[in-house]
């Protein structure tokens, strides 16, 4: 298992390490990126249609998912909110009035579930068992995180300066312990060992990475429940947003986790102001960062 976490690792870290200077094919990144992660979560879906007894674990897994959504929720939204009180963010005090269209941004978070329900329909009904899904989706995550790693370089963001930005890296270091704790207090709700607990708890809305890691390690079912744990924290955060941001800055960017740098950051520009962009950045950098290597690192006790 310690393999398996440094094949998870190393292509981050080498993708982070070469500079792209060439503006055309940091574009076909972008492109690629998203391609993999619809992808990588239809062999997510096929696994978990082609999975025996699938539909008598359905409640299980539901359950599994509440569990996991609810505890993570009431646990990062507190200490989040403690996090507010000692350090409170001052905003613009005219946010843009221009609002992002809420209901284009729910559909796009609604796709994923669509990509890998259409995988699960697909293995369940349509095609035939295939020895090579898991191999695939390895390859193709490692493809991905290797992707993920030369767009963090080439950003044209400064690892110093978001290291330093003293909210940001609160907000990251805050959602993460408030997260391991939760993976703690899952162990007796979920029956499993602790260093699965936190593996599950260290996805931070990074949805397409948990899937198929946690997938790999621990089979479809608890891929499809981390998958479902991280795609729901990022809804909830889209609705969240614009309620709280402006009372308290520090839990709306913090509970949207490694999303608050790319899918919730226009929401959050909209709702609080220019004053929570570089915030939200560096949080959400952070997190990019830590979630797969605290998921490799817990893995590994396996």
């Amino acid at each position: 298992m310690l393999t398996g976490a440094i094949l998870i690792l190393a292509p981050l870290f080498l993708g982070f390490a070469i500079v792209v200077s060439n503006r055309r094919l940091v574009t076909v990144l972008h492109y690629a990126v998203e391609a993999l992660v619809y992808f990588i979560l239809a062999l997510l879906g096929l696994g978990l249609g082609q999975m025996d007894g699938l539909l008598s674990q359905l409640g299980a897994m539901a359950g599994q998912v509440a569990a996991l959504v609810l505890v993570l929720l009431v646990a990062n939204l507190a200490a989040l909110w403690l996090f507010h009180r000692w350090q409170p963010m001052t905003l613009d005090a005219h946010p843009d009035q221009q609002r992002p269209g809420y209901h284009r941004l729910f559909l796009a978070g609604l796709k994923p579930l669509l990509a890998v329900l259409v995988g699960a329909l697909a293995g369940y009904f349509l095609l035939p068992e295939l020895g090579m899904v898991d191999e695939v989706a390895t390859w193709s995550l490692m493809l991905l995180l290797f992707f993920i790693g030369l767009q963090l370089r080439n950003a044209g963001l400064s690892l110093r300066r978001l290291l330093m930005n003293r909210q940001g890296l609160g907000i990251a270091v805050v959602l993460m312990l408030s997260s391991l704790a939760s993976g703690l207090l899952l162990i007796p709700l979920l029956s499993i060992p602790w260093h699965q607990a936190l593996a599950l708890a260290s996805g931070f809305g990074w949805y397409s990475l948990s899937g198929i890691v946690i997938g790999d390690a621990l089979g479809p079912a608890w891929g499809g429940v981390a998958f479902l744990n991280d795609v729901i924290r990022e809804i909830i955060a889209l609705a969240l947003i614009p309620v709280i941001i402006n009372a308290r800055p520090a839990m709306a960017i913090g509970y949207g986790g490694a999303t608050a740098m790319d899918f919730t950051l226009p929401v959050i520009r909209s709702s609080g102001g220019l004053a929570c962009v570089p915030v939200a950045i560096a949080s959400g950098f952070l997190l990019s960062f830590l979630s797969p290597v605290l998921m490799g690192v817990f893995l590994s006790f396996g």
